[in-house]
C-alpha cells in the first residue's frame, strides 16, 4: 500500500479498507446465493413450481440491515473527512495555482515555485487557485484532494509525516495535456528546509517581464513553450521575425512573424495555421487583450532568442 505520508492518511484509508470489506463481503454473499438459488431452485421433471410472496419479517430485515450498514459507512467517512477541514490556526500558507497545464506553488513575496517544498511535522494550508477552467489538486501520499474551481475559493490541508518526495497530479480533466499536468511534492527535515527557504528567498524575488505575466496568465503558455518544444501550437521561442508556412483561405503562403502577424494570430488564429498544427484549437482573444497588451508580448518575444 502507498505509503501514510500525512497525518491525515490513516482516516482515509481506515474508511477505504471498510468499505472495500463491506462491499467484497456482499458481492461475495449475493455471488454465492445467486449460485445456490439458480442450482437449488432449478426447474426439475416432476417437481411443481410454487410462488412465494410477502414477507414482513424479510422486508424489515433488507431494509434495516442495509440502513445500519451505509450509516456506520457514513460514520467512517466523516470521521475521515471531518478533519481535513478543520486547519491549525499555526498553518503555513501557501496558494496552489492550477493552470493548463502546470502547479504553481506562491509562497508570498514574490517567492513562487514549480514544486510543492514542505517541512516535516509542520502543518500547511494550501489555498487552491484557478486562472482558466477546472483542475483537482491530488496528491495520493497524503491522502488529500480538492477541485480548483476558477472564482471559488478552496483550500486543503495537511501535516507531512515522512521526509520524501511525492506526486501531485490533477484529476479533473482539463484538456488536451491534462495528463502532463504533474509537480512534485518535497517534504524536507526542518534544517534542511530552513536552508532552503532562505536560499529560495534570496534568488525567488526576482520580476517576471510583463509580457511574460500576460502570456502566462491568460494561458498562451499552456500550449506554446518558451523553449522551442513543440505542444499545441508552436513555440515562442525564435519567432518573432522568423518565416512561417502557413495555410489560409488561399492555400498554403509564407508569411514572416512580424507585429501583424502576431496581432492577426492572437484575434484571428484559424486565419493562418502554421504548417504541422490544427485548427479550431485556440480561442479568439480580442475581448481579453488590448492591442497595448499586444505590444508588450510581442516585445518579450522578441527576447525568446535561441543562442547562436
Amino acid at each position: 500500500m502507498l505509503r501514510e505520508a500525512s497525518n491525515l492518511a490513516e482516516g482515509v484509508d481506515r474508511t477505504f479498507i471498510f468499505i472495500f470489506t463491506i462491499a467484497a463481503i456482499f458481492i461475495l454473499g449475493i455471488t454465492i446465493f445467486m449460485i445456490y438459488t439458480v442450482i437449488h431452485f432449478n426447474r426439475k421433471k416432476g417437481k411443481p413450481a410454487q410462488q412465494f410472496s410477502g414477507s414482513v419479517k424479510l422486508e424489515i430485515l433488507w431494509t434495516s440491515i442495509p440502513f445500519v450498514i451505509v450509516m456506520i459507512m457514513f460514520y467512517y467517512g466523516w470521521k475521515g473527512f471531518a478533519p481535513m477541514r478543520k486547519v491549525p490556526a499555526d498553518a503555513i500558507e501557501i496558494n496552489a495555482i492550477g493552470r493548463m497545464w502546470e502547479w504553481e506553488f506562491d509562497y508570498g513575496n514574490g517567492m513562487k515555485s514549480k514544486e510543492l517544498v514542505l517541512a516535516i511535522n509542520k502543518a500547511v494550508k494550501v489555498n487552491l487557485k484557478s486562472e482558466d477552467v477546472n483542475h483537482s489538486l491530488f496528491i495520493p501520499a497524503f491522502r488529500v484532494k480538492e477541485d480548483v474551481i476558477p472564482g471559488y475559493d478552496n483550500y486543503l490541508w495537511f501535516i507531512p509525516t515522512f521526509v520524501g518526495e511525492y506526486e501531485i497530479l490533477c484529476t479533473e480533466y482539463c484538456g488536451l495535456l491534462h495528463s502532463s499536468m504533474l509537480a512534485k511534492a518535497r517534504v524536507l527535515e526542518q534544517a534542511d528546509y530552513d536552508k532552503w527557504f532562505t536560499e529560495f528567498k534570496a534568488t525567488a524575488v526576482v520580476a517576471e517581464p510583463d509580457g511574460y505575466l500576460l502570456l502566462r496568465n491568460t494561458g498562451c503558455i499552456a500550449c506554446h513553450s518558451l523553449d522551442g518544444n513543440k505542444l499545441v501550437g508552436p513555440s515562442f521561442r525564435d519567432l518573432f521575425g522568423s518565416e512561417r508556412s502557413v495555410t489560409t483561405v488561399n492555400g498554403v503562403t509564407t508569411v514572416t512573424a512580424d507585429e501583424e502577424y502576431i496581432i492577426s494570430s492572437i484575434y484571428d488564429p484559424d486565419s493562418q495555421i502554421v504548417t504541422g498544427f490544427n485548427k479550431g484549437l485556440m480561442k479568439s482573444y480580442k475581448d481579453i487583450l488590448t492591442e497595448a497588451d499586444i505590444t508588450i508580448i510581442t516585445d518579450y518575444l522578441k527576447t525568446l532568442k535561441s543562442e547562436k
